[in-house]
């Protein structure tokens, strides 16, 4: 049943034809050499995954807590979406991008707390079929997974076989938790034996729900391994938009020239990294007026300005995210640099309140004071900045209508769930990381603006980190001034 449900479903495909005979059978399966695997010392952050394993353990006294990793998803037909393992179980194990697809997590009840078993395909036998005849799972096809016994020492971690997860399934009662969008059909699974065992015939499933916020709360305040790994996620990104700049000829002479901004990026994430963290922007000219311009077709013209919204995800999963608008041919125009400075000193602001005790939201309220002060001046707005900013106003918003700040990490929006007196009216804490990216937008068709200003869009993002005195900026040592901006382009 377990190994079952950790197959995605598959479509039938003529991509292969595999030999069936009994001497092929015979053939395949002998004269292999015997496979060393060392037994690794623990990896880094299994003593973090540990203590955090313990913390939500302490929220579930009595409770068996599952946590999938997921399964591989379907692209097309018979091809996978590169797979990622859900972000609660990698936090949760230290297992990133040598996760094993439909591996679960479970932590198990005991008098003292929880024991917590890694569930994973263990590699097949040579002699198996699977060795060779499976193209979902088969190590001929998609290499050899490791032992239980080299992740067991890897991840700090018991292990047990796949197999054995039915033990786990066929205990589940009224006092089991799952990560429900973890794995659609475990969830399925789950859910059918808790009706099975439930005094009504509705399913409840709040306490999958808590499960989930106390997950993502979990993250709200990084360990110093997480904080490294921001720092290191933030240096590479860095190298990426170095190498964007100096591809700048060939992505100005090309058509589609946003196409090969994010196909450099994309190349540096791949080689210092596990991937890009969310899918590069790349929004040139007025492109950049639209906040999520993921399609990336349109060409990179001398005179307008680049937005480019990237970050690269390391093997840990933990993602940067950084923004810089660049002016295509070097040097910004006067109303372009008038915008950009603007954007530039609602983010210098909002920086300059961080430390341990203020609100989250007040950061965004400190940004917002300065576009609405900025707008008003150059004659947008139809009433003051002082009236613009009280909450039946925002006339100011129409330039800026997304936040300016969203917890970082192991997502790109990490803490998602996490309840809104701990996040946006939260306090801040020394260990969270965030971003400030306040922007300016105005579309090319705004006939509220002068005609010199549309279809400028500016962003500028930081990652930062609250200390225990303040705040660090961590994307710092990324250009942000419009002098070294220009100066980094030359």
């Amino acid at each position: 049943m377990a190994d079952d449900r950790a197959e995605a479903p598959r479509a039938t495909t003529n991509r292969s034809t595999v030999p069936v005979s009994s001497t092929f059978k015979d053939y395949i399966s002998s004269k292999w050499a015997e496979r060393s695997e060392p037994t690794p010392p623990a990896r880094e952050q299994a003593a973090y995954a540990a203590a955090r394993r313990a913390a939500i353990s302490g929220l579930y006294p009595g409770k068996c807590l599952i946590i999938p990793a997921g399964a591989a998803k379907v692209r097309s037909n018979d091809t996978d979406y590169a797979y990622r393992a859900h972000s609660a179980f990698a936090h949760l194990t230290g297992w990133g991008r040598d996760s094993v697809p439909g591996s679960v997590l479970v932590l198990e009840p005991t008098a003292s707390g929880h024991d917590a078993t890694l569930y994973f395909r263990k590699a097949a036998g040579r002699d198996s079929d699977e060795f060779y005849a499976n193209p979902d799972i088969g190590e001929f096809w998609t290499g050899p997974r490791p032992s239980l016994a080299h992740v067991a020492s890897d991840l700090g971690l018991a292990t047990a076989s796949l197999d054995e997860l039915d033990r786990v399934l066929d205990a589940v009662d009224a006092s089991t938790v799952i990560v429900r969008d973890g794995d659609r059909d475990l969830t399925d699974q789950v859910d059918g034996r808790r009706l099975l065992v439930a005094e009504s015939e509705a399913l409840e499933t709040d306490a999958d729900a808590d499960l989930a916020r106390d997950l993502s709360e979990l993250r709200l305040v990084k360990d110093a391994y997480e904080i490294d790994q921001m720092r290191k996620a933030v240096a590479a990104t860095r190298a990426g938009f170095d190498d964007v700049i100096a591809d700048r000829p060939a992505i100005v002479a090309h058509p589609r020239g946003e196409r090969l901004v994010e196909g450099t990026f994309n190349r540096r994430a791949r080689a210092e990294g596990n991937a890009v963290g969310y899918d590069t922007i790349a929004a040139s000219g007025p492109h950049a007026c639209i906040l999520h311009w993921t399609r990336n077709d349109g060409p990179v013209v001398p005179g307008d300005l680049i937005l480019m919204d990237a970050g690269i995800e390391l093997d840990s999963y933990y993602t940067a995210d950084i923004t810089r608008t660049l002016p295509i041919n070097g040097v910004f125009g006067p109303t372009q640099r008038r915008v950009y400075e603007a954007v530039l000193e609602a983010a210098d602001a909002a920086f300059a309140i961080v430390r341990p005790g203020i609100r989250f939201r007040e950061i965004h309220a400190t940004a917002m004071e300065v576009i609405a002060r900025r707008t008003a001046e150059w004659g947008l707005l139809p009433v003051s900045a002082e009236e613009s900013v009280k909450p039946e106003n925002q006339f100011h918003r129409r330039y800026m209508v997304h936040g300016t700040s969203h917890h970082l990490g192991i997502d790109v929006h990490d803490c998602a769930q996490a309840r809104r007196d701990l996040y946006l009216d939260g306090v801040l804490e020394a260990g969270m990381v965030f971003t400030i990216e306040p922007g300016l937008y105005f579309q090319p068709d705004d006939l509220t603006v002068p005609e010199e200003f549309r279809g400028i869009g500016v962003r500028v993002e930081d990652n930062i980190l609250v200390t225990p005195s303040g705040a660090e900026n961590l994307s710092i040592g990324i250009p942000r001034t419009a002098d070294d901006v220009e100066a980094w382009l030359r």
